[in-house]
């Protein structure tokens, strides 16, 4: 196993060219008051401690550290149809099929054995994410199997995380949770919306018969999980949804009253002009409600500054976030991320993360015909 990377902490006000996104918020400044240093997820590229080289067929790549690996989840349609969903997204400047449209072959599970192979020695982190991994249990306790048996001769892994909107968590509870927990799932990261069901099912459109969606059957199948390992809420918020500090408080205590520590609130991603305006870019655009409205808005409530204290402010390669800590170790985060500003990374040759598509493309992005560092069939 490896271990974790060491990021390093900078006085925040001498960041000012290396976290762009960061610097152009309109909370910059009561962050700044708040926050004397910022941790440096992206590694400088002189920085020799903080990128590992390895050779992958005939290329020479650096992979910058940490680094995430992702068995894309598309084993079949995903179980809810959010209005915003990236995996909907068009980006007019990639050729080929969708990652989503993609379903693993017979193959599938030996192919992710030599991919995994062809990675050994890389230090990483797993990322469960795609479309819904436990709508397919079958698919992921493969995966599972597949990445475990891979730690003889796989990379070295330092911690796996999973992002689910918890569908599979309903009738398959029994063989996922026992399962994820001996693998040594370090943490999930759960997608709901807005602590009404109602208000859940208008935004994450569950498909028919899929019992997640109930206030009930979701609050029990939460209680379950965080026995088995720690569960952090995610809410990417938007009109119809969480909007007001108001609105933060009241699904923080709700999360908390399920045993969840820690909830996230995410702004939807900044998109580049080159995403089609299709019917989720526009329901983006319209639904928009900004983490710099939301976070002043707290920062502005006495009951939030009488609550938290600020913990730690991340700037990553595309994201940035801010963390904050009750007495008693539970958080809450506000999160943003900008599109434009990843592909303009993955597009300088330096490895950020890795997807491995069920095409058998293990790819540095999401888009399976582009960036290619690795095919299956050519590995025969």
């Amino acid at each position: 196993m490896a271990a974790r990377v060491t990021i390093p902490l900078v006085p925040l006000l001498q960041t000012r060219e290396r976290l762009p996104l960061l610097q152009t918020s309109r909370a910059f400044e009561q962050l700044a008051g708040r926050f004397s240093k910022v941790a440096l997820r992206e590694p400088p590229t002189d920085d020799a401690a903080r990128w590992h080289e390895h050779t992958l067929g005939a290329q020479r790549l650096r992979f910058a550290q940490p680094l995430t690996f992702t068995p894309y989840a598309s084993a079949r349609p995903c179980s809810a149809r959010c209005r915003f969903c990236s995996e909907t997204l068009v980006d007019e400047t990639a050729e080929g099929a969708l990652a989503a449209a993609l379903r693993p072959d017979p193959g599938y599970f030996a192919a992710l054995r030599r991919a995994l192979g062809a990675l050994r020695g890389v230090p990483l982190s797993y990322s469960l994410s795609g479309l819904e991994s436990t709508d397919d249990p079958a698919w992921l306790l493969g995966v599972l199997d597949t990445l475990r048996a891979a730690r003889a001769d796989g990379p070295l892994v330092s911690e796996t995380v999973m992002y689910s909107n918890g569908a599979g968590f309903v009738d398959h509870a029994a063989r996922l949770l026992p399962a994820l927990e001996s693998f040594g799932l370090s943490w999930l990261e759960w997608s709901r919306h807005h602590d009404h069901a109602e208000a859940n099912q208008q935004i994450m459109r569950f498909r028919p018969g899929q019992r997640i969606a109930q206030q009930a059957t979701f609050e029990a199948a939460v209680r379950a999980a965080v026995q088995r390992f720690p569960v952090k809420l995610v809410c990417v918020v938007q009109r119809g949804g969480i909007v007001t500090p108001v609105d933060v408080f009241r699904y923080v205590d709700w999360a908390h009253g399920l045993g969840v520590d820690t909830v996230i609130f995410r702004e939807f991603s900044e998109l580049p002009a080159h995403y089609r305006h299709n019917a989720t870019r526009r329901y983006i655009d319209g639904a928009r409600v900004t983490i710099d409205d939301l976070l002043l808005g707290c920062i502005d409530d006495k009951r939030f500054l009488e609550r938290y204290t600020p913990l730690a402010l991340t700037g990553g390669y595309y994201f940035w976030n801010a963390r904050w800590a009750r007495d008693d170790g539970r958080e809450v985060v506000f999160e943003r991320s900008d599109y434009g500003t990843m592909l303009e990374h993955e597009a300088r040759g330096l490895i950020y993360k890795l997807v491995f598509h069920a095409n058998g493309h293990l790819c540095s992005g999401w888009q399976p015909e582009r960036g290619v560092l690795w095919r299956s069939d050519d590995s025969q």
